[in-house]
């Protein structure tokens, strides 16, 4: 796959995963459509590279593999670490993109995420809590800074929540 450009990638791959029902013609319209979709229309021509062959940033290539696995428009999209060695600014403009999407879509999300920024904290709708195997808080997002302080952790003056 690293010697694909983005446009090929996620075409070859409409083609492979969509039924034989969707005409040739659409599924290029599918692919375009999720390109723009994530923010990848000025990379279409890019190769996406790897470790011998440069080509797309990290972001990028995380948003190539969204792209795929959003062409069929699932009604439920897990997503393990999808900003995972991306700055801050990836991070937030890999999740924005997804969540628009989703909003739009009516698709449910569930993303697992260490350590957000505030910016991408705030994206969510609804947070679990994991320590330890154990869940610590669940609920929206809105909520957990009085849960926590209502449970004697002290309030973060810089907004962590």
């Amino acid at each position: 796959m690293t010697t694909l450009t983005v446009k090929e990638a996620v075409y070859y791959s409409a083609q492979l995963q969509l039924p034989d029902s969707i005409s040739i013609a659409e599924k290029k319209k599918r692919a375009e459509m999720v390109i723009k979709e994530m923010g990848l229309q000025d990379s279409v021509n890019t190769r996406i590279g790897g470790w011998a062959v440069k080509g797309l940033s990290g972001g990028q290539k995380r948003r190539v593999s969204i792209c795929i696995e959003m062409l069929r428009r699932p009604k439920l999209l897990f997503l393990d670490e999808p900003t995972s060695g991306l700055d801050s600014a990836a991070s937030y403009h890999v999740m924005s993109r997804i969540l628009k999407l989703a909003r739009n879509d009516g698709i449910t999300v569930v993303a697992s995420v260490h350590q957000p920024s505030s910016e991408v904290f705030q994206l969510f709708q609804n947070l679990c809590l994991l320590s330890s195997g154990r869940t610590i808080y669940s609920g929206h997002v809105s909520s957990t800074e009085q849960f926590f302080t209502s449970n004697g952790f002290p309030s973060n003056s810089k907004k962590s929540f």
